[in-house]
């Protein structure tokens, strides 16, 4: 499969590295001929130098010949335009990274008119998360992933107090039938293995038989947390804090929005109907305590700087803030994140990486797809034949950390895997992994042998 991004900024090269160890042909175009240079020393690709919009590059790297182009530069216009042109001169799929608010108005005229297939804008994918996880909290009795006769259930450790200061071994014991597929711990998703200890403040994500999830839910009943996000304060007045701001007001929350910058203050209060902008330094703690942060009932920071997004995220929660949420866009914070009382800390690049990858890979590979808290990513996979990961136990995989094979549908059985299990082809496998390290899924459904480069 051909693969053209127009584009190497973080998240042009985030989709590339991705793509890597799949069965793609990737071609890398920039204006920033020493980036390019650099890049195509470090990776195997193609890379072109060049005007993204234009119809003469697009002509001289064959863009008939691929069969996904996404454009994301950083300019919305350039990113239209490209991808428009792209599909006018042959390509099959175009996608193109759309940030501007009054694009995202029209975005299904632009779709249409324009014959793009997919608007991708990070603003937004992040916002959805958030709004998700603050009012469309999940009802227990349904579980939040059905697949066939597989269920996933969602809930705190201390609901079933049993497991509770067990490792996912005495785990098994109590609940054999079931797996563990992931932990949020701190505001952080961790894929849990062997001797990983459950504590009680964890929000579990269990799979087994919907059966089994369905008498589960009736023991750790109701909601799992109280769905009232009446006051909100958002820190940063950015493209994120705009569309969460607008987003919950329509929901009937009382938001309140701060940003330091006066003239973006104004369009905020233009723009924003029901919301409160204040003009002020969300650092300021005085200013907070004056607007009585304390007594909202979620706090978000969404400035475009991370240091200030954890510090204050963190300042909220020592004062009582149930639901605190962050915005981190840079990995290097990882370590610190998981050791911190936040309830969630989403990573714009790699959740827009995600949906993009998704695209990619079209629905003849994944079934389906459901992002866990911005941060892990549960994929149903079909198994075909020249895929390197049949008849091979899984323990020979060695899967890193941030991976697990979570369940497998075969037929009308369900198989909750262990390190004897053999993948066939024809199984439709469901996995869970870190939007971080999305790409590594590329190897394993590899069409090849990989058991080598696996071990």
């Amino acid at each position: 499969m051909k693969v053209a991004i127009l584009g190497a900024g973080k998240l042009g090269i985030r989709i590339t590295e991705a793509l890597l160890d799949g069965d793609y042909e990737i071609t890398l175009v920039d204006t920033n001929e020493d980036k390019l240079n650099a890049l195509s020393q470090q990776y195997d690709i193609l890379t072109v130098t060049g005007d993204a919009k234009t119809i003469e590059l697009l002509r001289e790297i064959n863009v008939d010949t691929y069969d996904f182009l996404f454009s994301t530069t950083t300019s919305d216009d350039t990113n239209i335009l490209a991808a428009s042109f792209a599909k006018s001169l042959g390509c099959p799929k175009v996608a193109a990274r759309v940030r501007d608010p009054e694009h995202m108005m029209q975005m299904d005229f632009i779709c249409q008119n324009l014959n793009i297939d997919m608007l991708v804008n990070p603003d937004i994918l992040i916002t959805s998360e958030i709004y998700r996880y603050l009012i469309e909290k999940y009802t227990l009795s349904n579980g939040i992933y059905t697949s066939k006769n597989i269920g996933l259930i969602e809930f705190e450790a201390s609901k079933y107090p049993q497991i509770v200061g067990k490792n996912l071994i005495g785990f098994r014991e109590i609940m054999p039938g079931m797996i563990v597929v992931a932990i949020s711990r701190g505001g952080k998703i961790i894929i849990p293995h062997g001797n990983d200890i459950i504590q009680p403040h964890d929000l579990l994500y269990l799979m087994g038989s919907k059966e089994e999830i369905f008498r589960l839910a009736k023991v750790v009943h109701g909601r799992l947390r109280s769905s009232d996000a009446r006051k909100v304060m958002i820190i940063g007045g950015g493209k994120t804090g705009y569309y969460l701001a607008r987003r919950l007001s329509e929901y009937g929350s009382h938001v309140k929005l701060i940003e330091k910058d006066k003239k973006r203050c104004h369009y905020l209060a233009e723009k924003l109907r029901n919301v409160m902008v204040l003009n002020g330094d969300g650092a300021d703690i005085s200013l907070l305590e004056e607007e009585d942060f304390d007594s909202m009932d979620a706090f978000v920071t969404a400035t475009g700087y991370d240091e200030e997004n954890i510090l204050l995220a963190l300042t909220a929660k020592n004062h009582g803030v149930e639901d605190v949420i962050s915005k981190v866009s840079h990995e290097s914070y990882s370590d610190l994140i998981s050791k911190l009382d936040l309830d969630m800390v989403l990573n714009p690049l790699d959740i827009t990486a995600s949906a993009i990858l998704r695209a990619i890979r079209g629905s003849n590979r994944v079934i389906s797809a459901v992002l866990l808290q911005g941060q892990a990513e549960l994929l149903e996979m079909y198994v075909t034949e020249d895929m390197g990961c049949v008849n091979v136990p899984l323990r020979d995989f060695r899967l890193p950390e941030y991976i697990i094979v979570a369940a497998i549908n075969r037929g009308v059985e369900t198989i909750i895997p262990t390190g004897e299990t053999r993948i066939k082809a024809g199984d439709k496998v469901v996995i869970v992994c870190l939007v971080s390290h999305i790409g590594y899924v590329e190897k394993l459904f590899k069409h090849a042998s990989l058991l080598s480069r696996l071990k």
